[in-house]
């Protein structure tokens, strides 16, 4: 019988990568379940050409988080989309208020006048 070192199977053993990520013993899920959890993440296929050196600074980002780079991409998307909503929705504030300003003043004008 072969007399093989066991890795304890805790939680830091998983996330350190100790456990799980051997090829050797990975598969790919059936095209059914992907649908599953893509679907109940919402989440969509999409094909992107992107500048070689932008993917390998989100490769070299994502190891040093100990995270994959396509996940990373998610998130720095995600973040972009709701600053520029942020942004996009201040300014419309803005824009209103302006106007409203500007309504505000006409009125005084026109109270003025008469």
């Amino acid at each position: 019988m072969k007399n093989t070192a066991k890795i304890e199977g805790t939680a830091e053993a998983w996330e350190s990568g100790e456990l799980g990520r051997d090829p050797a013993h990975a598969k790919r899920a059936p095209k059914e379940i992907e649908q599953q959890v893509d679907d109940a993440l919402c989440l969509q296929a999409i094909s992107i050409r992107l500048n070689k050196e932008l993917i390998e600074d989100f490769k070299f980002i994502a190891k040093h988080h100990g995270i994959g780079y396509q996940p990373l991409m998610r998130d720095a998307l995600k973040r972009f989309a709701d600053a520029e909503y942020k942004r996009i929705a201040i300014q419309l504030a803005n824009e209103k208020a302006a106007e409203e300003k500007e309504r505000e003043a006409s009125r005084q004008e026109h109270k003025l006048a008469a």
